[in-house]
């Protein structure tokens, strides 16, 4: 199977056309797409900012109803008294050093999402003691929302900070180089939340041990809380992972950051992955393992056996390329992987007929049921999982780490292994 690859041209910006060129060292042919203004991609994206603002908004209705359940308490009531003042303060003032734990020792992110879970499994007992006889014992009632509370936030622990490894097998009809492609993919590692230096360092060692043959990371890298040492550290593990055609880049709404209070700039994260072998993709494409041959008789060179490596611009920047502007002048017989950090343009991606595109942004869920909020407002066109499109497979991963909040009930921090098989190998 062939493949036709042009390099050397370069168009007036104004005729819309696209530039070719090859960076000294560059392993592949890059192509660079103009970014030509496209203001219904210019949209605020705080999905997850919003879903917490709302949280927020609603946590003293929570805490209210947590204080109702703890007030059943025969223990509360022996201490308060005959003081109806009392028996409120007391269970509001658990409540309370409950929530300042959480604030202190996390963020308000992390705070809402306790009293949450403790809410969700109190409404869990309230339902089941409905069908129970009445003279059920409310301390036993009160006790097994506390019990399910504990453990419903122990095992969103475990799922936050624990990295699972999940693995997709693809096939296609296009060449590849040794007729397989084995990529390793990172997404929404938000550097600082659950993976320090110390920490990256261990996944960047199993990432290695895959023997990829490229790594991909679809964004949010880092976060508004991410320190700069981290970010150093974690960009020189990155440098110590081996594979084959390298590791590409590109970032997602979080990595530029909102708040402007980092000590580091969005400029000084990317000399540290470029200096650590990274290379960042911002609408471009970049050709790999590819055979060049040259056909006399057509006087082109043609491209054997090699796929490309696409990265997009975030939805949230402006100026994004159209997805049919992106694969206009690669050819359609080589392997393309897209790396697109938010999954909400797989129309466009499937009509271009890209072959595989990865995201990430979602986290999985995160927070049940904030996946399903976020299908339902239409924020994104998958939350987690592997579909297929036309001839497109899309990917989406729950993330090596999350946003924010320590804590994961919606899913669970992974790394992903994708096998690429060409038919008939």
């Amino acid at each position: 199977m062939m493949c036709f690859q042009a390099t050397g041209r370069s168009f007036d910006y104004a005729s819309r056309d696209l530039i070719l060129y090859r960076k000294p060292g560059m392993r592949g042919y890059a192509h660079t797409v103009p970014h030509m203004p496209d203001e219904d991609s210019i949209r605020s994206d705080n999905m997850w900012n919003r879903i917490m603002m709302i949280a927020g908004a609603v946590c003293v209705a929570i805490a209210f109803y947590l204080v109702t359940r703890l007030r059943r308490f025969s223990f509360v009531r022996s201490l308060a008294g005959n003081h109806p003042v009392l028996s409120w303060l007391l269970p509001v003032a658990a409540v309370a050093a409950a929530a300042v734990f959480f604030l202190l020792l996390y963020n308000m992110s992390a705070m809402v999402v306790v009293l949450l879970e403790l809410m969700f499994a109190f409404l869990l007992t309230d339902l089941v003691f409905l069908f129970l006889p009445k003279g059920e014992s409310r301390d036993l009632q009160c006790i097994l929302g506390l019990i399910l509370g504990v453990l419903i936030l122990t095992i969103a622990f475990f799922n936050a900070h624990h990295v699972f490894r999940k693995q997709y097998d693809l096939t296609t009809d296009k060449t590849l180089p040794q007729g397989q492609l084995r990529i390793v993919l990172i997404a929404d590692a938000h550097l600082g939340v659950t993976l320090n230096a110390k920490n990256f360092q261990k996944q960047a060692d199993r990432i290695s041990a895959e023997e990829p043959d490229i790594v991909v990371i679809a964004g949010d890298y880092v976060d508004d809380d991410t320190s700069r040492e981290d970010m150093i550290a974690c960009c020189q593990a990155l440098g110590t992972i081996g594979t084959r055609y390298g590791i590409y880049y590109v970032f997602g709404n979080h990595d530029r950051g909102y708040f402007n209070y980092r000590n580091f700039t969005s400029q000084e994260l990317r000399e540290n992955l470029q200096e650590n072998g990274v290379m960042i993709l911002e609408d471009q494409s970049v050709l790999l393992g590819a055979k060049q041959e040259d056909a006399a008789a057509a006087g082109k060179t043609f491209s054997v056996g090699g796929f490309y490596v696409t990265g997009r611009r975030d939805r949230s920047s402006q100026g994004r390329a159209a997805a049919e502007t992106l694969t206009a002048d690669l050819s359609e017989n080589c392997y393309q992987v897209v790396l697109d950090h938010q999954p909400n343009d797989y129309a466009a991606e499937a009509d271009a007929d890209m072959d595989l595109v990865l995201s990430g942004h979602t986290h999985g869920g995160h927070i049940f049921p904030a996946g399903l909020i976020g299908l339902w407002i239409n924020a994104n066109d998958r939350v987690y999982g592997h579909e297929k499109r036309e001839n497109t497979d899309f990917i989406v991963t729950s993330g090596i780490s999350g946003w924010a909040i320590p804590f994961k009930t919606g899913c669970r921090s992974e790394y992903v292994v994708i096998n690429v098989r060409q038919n008939g190998e």
